[in-house]
């Protein structure tokens, strides 16, 4: 104990005192007290620690005290407390004796220098007295396991290429495209109508990368208030602003970090956030807003966009040089209409999560309701077809759609006109034009008859141009001469 001068003899007395019967209380209390010197050689052991002789190896006291705690203690943290001075009032220590709940307290000399560390034994069965807290702490540990192994789960990627359906020529390139970038760390920009599923080609594109392990956080920029977008990519430090979280909060970016960024409705980016944005990207570091401190943070960067960027940036409403940043690896998602031959296994696939979803029997189109459904336009492509078939579940009684149901849905839809299928424009005949100017030339009409005929047997093959060319009469040559000469055709074939 260090004698403090300051004190008046009687308190300095007292205070000896104190020490003294708080040494004598913790040797008879405790399983056992060591005492080493500033060298870390062991100087003194009381009764109970020598219990402990043979069970660390020591036939003879002598064997012990006068050697270097490290070498007679295994895991000792002695030196520890001798090299900085600082207690170690709780500690677990495993050795060749056992498992022990230990307490290390530093002794100094009248200067303040440590001269030797005091050793104590507080409890020598941890896993029966301390079986409260030990249970309590397990308790813990697994909330916080689960809680991780919850909010990685969320984090991971919810599709794969496995779930873009089509077999279309439009769908097969854009998969193909999407394989591709999957294996580059540069950006991907995602460029299509509304629903025609570039969320879940960004979903696919991490999974099928090396960051498949890590996050996949996604950001609606059209969801975040313009106010909030900046905390919402970069986070907040500590106490930024009146109301802040004491602990701060981290961004997007932090979240994503090793993993995939996915940034949906890019065209509605406020000009204020692009300039962090493309300061983030090209130096891969982040600074939190109330903060002046730079973060690090490796994230590669997916986009989507329904709008044309190109012409924003033209009007001044996107940054020119994030475009080019972004725009690395582009790749058009087709809309629906370029890919009708899918929607016959669309339907298959939509109909069976819509039954499973909603824990009921999966309904079936016959054939003329799968005919009506192709020969839509589609303007909302795949979320409109699904919401049309989520109405036909809702609504049919029996198992099967007709083609009325279907034409009943799609008018209570607010579609301006229902096209109808091939076969029912054949059997009505040609219509009348409305004015001599509408006429169309018997070539030019023969011409659109046949370029229906051909969209309609690839539709009803799924895209087997093979197949097609067996409904249709004709040869497999022939089949492809007549894609190859209509340019309606050359963005799918």
């Amino acid at each position: 104990m260090t004698r403090d001068d300051r004190l008046p003899r009687d308190a300095q007395s007292i205070l000896e005192l104190a020490a003294r019967s708080m040494f004598e209380l913790f040797a008879n209390a405790s399983e056992g007290m060591l005492l080493v010197d500033r060298t870390g050689r062991v100087v003194w052991i009381n009764d109970q620690y020598r219990r402990f002789l043979p069970a660390l190896g020591f036939e003879r006291e002598e064997d012990f005290v006068g050697h270097s705690v490290s070498s007679v203690v295994q895991n000792t943290q002695m030196h520890q407390v001798l090299e900085t001075g600082k207690p170690i009032l709780i500690d677990l220590l495993t050795n060749k004796a056992g498992t022990f709940v230990v307490s290390r307290i530093p002794l100094r000399d009248e200067a303040g220098a440590v001269i030797g560390v005091l050793g104590i034994v507080l409890f020598d069965h941890p896993e029966t007295t301390l079986q409260p807290f030990i249970a309590k702490f397990a308790r813990l540990e697994q909330d916080l396991n689960d809680a991780r192994r919850e909010l990685a789960s969320q984090r991971r990627a919810k599709y794969t290429f496995a779930s873009f359906v089509g077999t279309s020529p439009a769908a097969q390139e854009v998969k193909r495209q999407a394989r591709r970038a999957a294996q580059s760390a540069s950006p991907v920009l995602l460029l299509g109508e509304t629903g025609t599923g570039k969320e879940l080609l960004a979903h696919a594109i991490h999974a099928a990368s090396p960051r498949a392990g890590r996050a996949f956080v996604g950001v609606n920029m059209a969801a975040v208030p313009e106010a909030l977008m900046e905390a919402e990519f970069f986070g907040v430090a500590p106490g930024a602003y009146t109301g802040a979280d004491k602990k701060g909060r981290e961004g997007k970016f932090k979240l994503a970090d090793g993993g995939t960024l996915f940034l949906d409705e890019l065209g509605d980016m406020p000009m204020a956030v692009q300039v962090k944005l493309l300061r983030a990207l090209q130096d891969g570091e982040i600074e939190p807003l109330g903060s002046n401190q730079l973060i690090r943070c490796d994230v590669r960067v997916v986009a989507a966009t329904s709008r044309d960027l190109q012409q924003l940036v033209r009007n001044g409403q996107f940054r020119e040089d994030l475009y080019y940043r972004l725009n690395v690896l582009p790749i058009r998602v087709p809309p629906l209409r370029e890919r009708q031959g899918d929607i016959p296994l669309l339907v298959e696939a939509l109909c069976e999560d819509i039954a499973a979803r909603g824990g009921s029997a999966q309904h079936e189109l016959d054939a003329s309701a799968q005919a009506l459904l192709a020969a839509q336009p589609w303007r909302g492509n795949i979320r409109e077809l699904r919401n049309v078939l989520e109405q036909l579940a809702l609504r049919s009684d029996a198992p099967q759609v007709d083609a009325a149901l279907v034409e009943q849905v799609l008018r209570e839809s607010g579609l301006e006109r229902i096209e109808p299928p091939l076969a029912v424009r054949a059997a009505a005949g040609p219509a009348l034009p409305a004015a001599a100017d509408d006429w169309v030339p018997l070539p030019e009409r023969i011409a659109r008859i046949e370029r229906e005929a051909i969209a309609q047997a690839l539709a009803r093959t799924g895209g087997n141009r093979a197949a097609a060319a067996r409904l249709l009469g004709i040869s497999r040559a022939s089949l492809y001469d007549k894609l190859g000469e209509s340019s309606d055709f050359q963005t799918t074939a």
